[in-house]
């Protein structure tokens, strides 16, 4: 039965061939050249690392709970991982064609409202956890005497 299995496989995609540590070893290698590609091709990648520079090391200086940084540092990786899925949308479609076509269309309109939508949650993130402590600071720093 393992011989049905693996050979069912080997139909499925010629371009899975490695196993055990060699296929984790090339994965990782694979995932720091899409890292590469993304920043190099992608400007809203570029702008989005730019925004995960500033934010997430003040996710980890702010006095927040386990918890909220949990939840500051997720929307900010959320917003990265969506917008690579995005680009690889869009990278296919385009290598499918580059002429107008609904469906086309579709595909990337879609992923640009999940890329949408991860802003809005990273921006809500942040303000629902941070704007307490900000007005908090501003009402103690307002009533302490000069």
């Amino acid at each position: 039965m393992r011989g049905v299995e693996k050979l069912a496989e080997e139909r499925e995609s010629p371009h899975k061939g490695q196993r055990g540590l060699r296929r984790l070893l090339n994965a990782f290698f694979y995932s720091l050249s899409g890292l590469r590609l993304a920043f190099d091709h992608e400007s809203a990648f570029r702008q989005e690392i730019l925004v995960a520079v500033i934010l997430l090391p003040l996710a980890c200086v702010v006095t927040v709970s386990p918890g909220e940084r949990a939840l500051l540092i997720a929307s900010v990786m959320l917003l990265l991982i969506v917008e690579l899925l995005n680009s690889g949308v869009e990278a296919a479609i385009d290598r499918i064609g580059l002429d107008t076509h609904r469906l086309s269309k579709r595909a990337k309109d879609l992923g640009s409202a999940a890329v949408f939508l991860s802003l809005l949650t990273l921006g809500s993130t942040w303000s629902l956890i941070l704007c307490p402590r900000v007005t908090g600071w501003i009402a103690t720093s307002s009533a302490s005497p000069s």
